[in-house]
């Protein structure tokens, strides 16, 4: 689940292991799904037992702690991982940490319930290679206006999953692409290519807004509870969502018309038939 935001929210709350140094890293023992951590652990450990963190950085849905080599040590949460400096949620899901040394926190933990986050370490090639080099869209934090239209504009792709692609732009999930187009009166079932000007210009604004909005309450915890900032506290923009996850309840902004839920590329969208108003050929050119 940790999107932008979320992820944003661990990079800030880990800041204070900047200047620390790496006494040794060790994948924990944990009974549960092993999580993939390259290279072995003992081989990463070598790399980088004894060096400085030089800096906390974030490329998209990644949080990532660069060394004095300029190697990099990469965590991607995806479902329910966290990136933590104080006690974990539950010990029995911990699985990976690096201990430290002139530092306020002991330890730089890895966290995963369901056990399908990474943890990469990245020689400054193979970071470029990888990572860094167009295999992942521009920030969706950094990206203009221009070059938002521009990457989406010509694709015949809804506009619900081609947020969702990483490729293309980098840090939106489900939980924010839902809440980006109520926001900006789009139906997620709308192909691209028949966005007009106008909606498109709506479609950023409200992707910079809510996605800052969110930073600002350190992310947003669900039902579940798993998501948590690098305090192990829960975040607080749940409290603003409009559509995602209240299927069956009124809208919020009409207040007249349920929210409906249904499948797009295999995740769950949410949004209202009312104020979401699906565009079609016609008007799309009536609009432009």
């Amino acid at each position: 689940m940790p999107e932008l935001p979320e992820v944003e929210t661990m990079r800030r709350g880990i800041l204070t292991i900047v200047g620390a140094t790496v006494v040794r890293a060790q994948r924990t023992p944990c009974a549960k799904r092993p999580i993939e951590i390259k290279p072995r652990i003992d081989r990463l450990n070598k790399k980088v037992a004894g060096q400085k963190i030089k800096a906390v950085e974030r490329l998209g849905k990644r949080v990532v702690v660069r060394v004095e080599s300029d190697d990099r040590l990469v965590f991607e949460p995806r479902m329910t991982g966290l990136v933590l400096i104080d006690d974990p949620p539950t010990c029995e899901h911990l699985r990976f940490s690096l201990e430290l040394k002139n530092c306020p926190h002991k330890k730089l933990m890895f966290w995963d319930r369901r056990g399908l986050g990474k943890v990469t370490l990245f020689s400054p090639v193979e970071y470029q290679a990888k990572l860094d080099s167009g295999t992942l869209g521009p920030d969706a934090l950094d990206v203009s206006l221009d070059e938002f239209c521009q990457r989406f504009a010509s694709t015949k792709r809804e506009i619900k999953v081609a947020l969702l692609d990483q490729s293309t732009i980098a840090g939106v999930g489900n939980l924010y692409a839902s809440e980006i187009l109520h926001q900006a009166k789009v139906d997620p079932r709308s192909r691209c290519d028949r966005l007009s000007k106008s909606q498109w210009s709506k479609i950023f604004k409200w992707m910079v807004e809510i996605l800052e909005m969110a930073i600002k309450y350190e992310g947003s915890t669900l039902s579940d509870g798993t998501y948590r900032n690098a305090l192990n506290r829960s975040g607080g923009y749940q409290d603003k969502h409009l559509v995602y996850d209240r299927a069956g309840q009124t809208c919020p902004t009409c207040r007249t018309t349920k929210i409906k839920r249904m499948v797009q590329a295999q995740r769950a969208t949410f949004f209202c038939p009312n104020c979401q108003k699906k565009t079609t050929k016609r008007n799309s050119k009536a609009r432009a």
